[in-house]
């Protein structure tokens, strides 16, 4: 219950701060054209709060947190006083009509900007990019990539964080260049690596796995500690103190090995091996699938005893990305165009049918997100306030009628044929617009849904 209401209250002020952002776009360069606001609202449906300010504007919170708007003076929603018509927003040039739909995405652009470079002045902190032994066959096996090996830079631009490194990799490898990686072995000595990503899915959520590149963790001893009431383990008869000794046929060394097989086979059956008061056991279990903190496992609902022997080590892995005031503002720029870049391309890709449009969330995945970020800290949350407000930018900016991108397409077209476009064809936009819009949101509520019951 604690975990629904902080992400049901993480939900509401991302969102909040998201569309307030945009609409003050809206808001702030249309009143520079000397338009007449009307109304600004943050949420649909009735209004939880009103208030009308000393400019005349009508201030709106609404009860449905899914968005907002920004009401203008227009002629074409109903009759303007005269003296108001000089301040009426189809009355503008259309170039001014254009900059006041661009400004709610510039804005969102903004946004991620000054959350990227409060994150930077504020420590981002991680793991260092320490590699687990790559998969045979692998992207990573195959360039020579071994546990151990420490990612220092990709493609000549220094990584600090196992973070940065997988933000990266994702934007290089959908360019479908060979990867070139710096990295510095066990014994301190520095090579060069080419990893050949022309074979490997730009799907995210197979990427990985087809690259080889996982993170490395210091073992933990193969000895299950908690067996989670009404979970699999406990129906299949594992034990606390049980020490994992076999599974799927292969030999157990570290309980992140028992993890792998598990996740390997969700839904199967799944012999295991361990070692109970000197005799050994034969169990059979199911994994299953469960969702914590918006993040999908596969899990039988056993917890190891302790965790890696020597401690140290994962204070060794710890690792920061900072930068000071100054520094912190090119990067923050280099952030927003690289996730910009790499949210378009994952979109371009979605339409050609490159990766799968499981990939779309809708507000439950993204409260979950939302809350598991907060739970983290500051810097988390301001990156996921500046992921989201990205995704917001250039979906608006997409030339649907009902969306910025689309009032700006017609006023391209009306710019260009020196008149606007036909009220029919107009109707016609909008309604194809709302009907796509639907669509979308209901595959976005479908992908959640299925997410929780898959």
């Amino acid at each position: 219950m604690l975990e629904i209401l902080r992400n049901l209250f993480s939900y509401i002020l991302a969102i909040g701060v998201l569309v307030s952002f945009h609409e003050f776009g809206h808001f702030w360069m249309a009143r520079r054209f000397g338009v007449k606001v009307l109304r600004f609202s943050v949420g649909f449906g009735n209004p939880i709060w009103r208030r009308r300010g000393r400019d005349g504007v009508e201030y709106l919170l609404g009860s449905i947190p899914l968005g907002g708007y920004v009401k203008l003076l227009d002629e074409r929603e109903g009759p303007v006083a005269p003296a108001d018509l000089p301040r009426a927003f189809n009355r503008k040039p259309v170039a001014a009509r254009i900059a006041v739909f661009a400004a709610g995405p510039a804005f969102n652009f903004l946004l991620a900007v000054v959350c990227y470079w409060a994150m930077y002045v504020i420590g981002i902190p991680g793991v260092k990019p320490l590699l687990a032994e790559p998969p045979g066959g692998s992207a990573a096996a195959v360039a020579g990539l071994h546990e151990g090996d420490l990612v220092t830079a990709l493609d000549d631009r220094a990584v600090q964080t196992w973070s940065d490194l997988r933000t990266r990799l994702v934007k290089a490898t959908l360019g479908g260049e060979p990867l070139r990686l710096e990295v510095r072995d066990r014994a301190g000595k520095l090579r060069a690596v080419a990893l050949d990503s022309a074979r490997v899915s730009v799907d995210p959520q197979r990427l990985f796995d087809d690259l080889g590149l996982s993170m490395y963790q210091p073992p933990i001893p193969p000895v299950l500690g908690e067996i989670l009431p009404g979970h699999p383990a406990e129906q299949a008869g594992f034990k606390p103190g049980d020490r994992l000794v076999a599974a799927g046929g292969a030999p157990i060394a570290s309980f992140q090995e028992f993890q792998r097989v598990v996740s390997a086979h969700p839904g199967e059956v799944l012999k295991v091996t361990v070692e109970r008061a000197g005799a050994r056991l034969d169990l059979s279990v199911i994994p299953v699938r469960v969702r914590e903190d918006g993040v999908g496992y596969v899990r039988i609902g056993a917890r190891p005893a302790a965790m890696a022997d020597n401690a140290a080590l994962w204070h060794d892995l710890q690792a920061q990305q900072r930068f000071g005031a100054a520094a912190a503002v090119p990067e923050a720029l280099r952030q927003t165009w690289d996730m910009s870049t790499v949210v378009a391309e994952f979109l371009y890709r979605m339409l050609l049918g490159e990766i799968s449009i499981k990939n779309i969330s809708g507000p439950i995945n993204t409260a979950e997100t939302a809350g598991y970020a907060v739970s983290i800290g500051l810097s988390a949350f301001l990156g996921f306030i500046a992921f989201v407000s990205l995704n917001l930018g250039i979906f608006n900016l997409l030339p649907i009628p009902v969306l910025d991108g689309g009032q700006i397409f017609y006023g391209l077209v009306e710019a260009a044929k020196g008149s606007p476009l036909s009220e029919r064809a107009q109707a016609l936009g909008q309604q194809v617009g709302v009907v796509l819009l639907v669509l979308l949101m209901g595959l976005a509520f479908y992908n959640d849904l299925a997410r929780h019951v898959g």
